[in-house]
């Protein structure tokens, strides 16, 4: 499956702009750099959590490669590619859990750190939907109006 983003110039985006929505999708930029900020915290967060912060063994643990598949998407975010917004919404659920489960289970200051993990991986969720939401609309009505 190959992305489809704002700058594409597929038949997708010209049944976007037949139906009129090209308008309420480009106000969701902010969005969209919202949700790319949000991913490199939360990397940024795995990385220092495992490696400085709050290791699970003194100097650095292996659990900092959890930070490879958030850096993978960082690129496809940061173009604001839906397939890749659409797959790292799904991908940061896994963070999300994590958080909540050494937010209520490590000592301090693990607990927090894991609190920070949620509130960021929830935010990216929010962005990546706001931003997604709008163009899965408009194909859905484009799919509607071609049948």
């Amino acid at each position: 499956m190959r992305d489809i983003g704002p700058e594409s110039t597929s038949t997708f985006a010209s049944d976007l702009a037949a139906i009129g929505a090209p308008g309420r999708v480009a106000g969701r930029r902010f969005a969209a750099l919202g949700a790319f900020a949000m991913l490199a915290a939360l990397t940024l967060l795995c990385l220092a959590w495992e490696w400085r912060l709050a290791p699970l063994r003194p100097g650095g643990s292996a659990l900092v490669l959890k930070a490879l598949p958030l850096a993978c998407a960082l690129p496809g975010v940061l173009r604001r590619r839906l397939y890749t917004l659409q797959w790292a919404s799904m991908l940061v659920l896994l963070y999300f859990a994590e958080g909540i489960v050494r937010g209520m289970t490590d000592p301090a200051p693990g607990n927090l750190l894991g609190w920070v993990e949620v509130a960021l991986s929830t935010g990216f969720f929010a962005c990546a939907l706001a931003y997604v939401a709008p163009y899965k609309r408009a194909a859905r009505r484009a799919k509607r109006g071609a049948q």
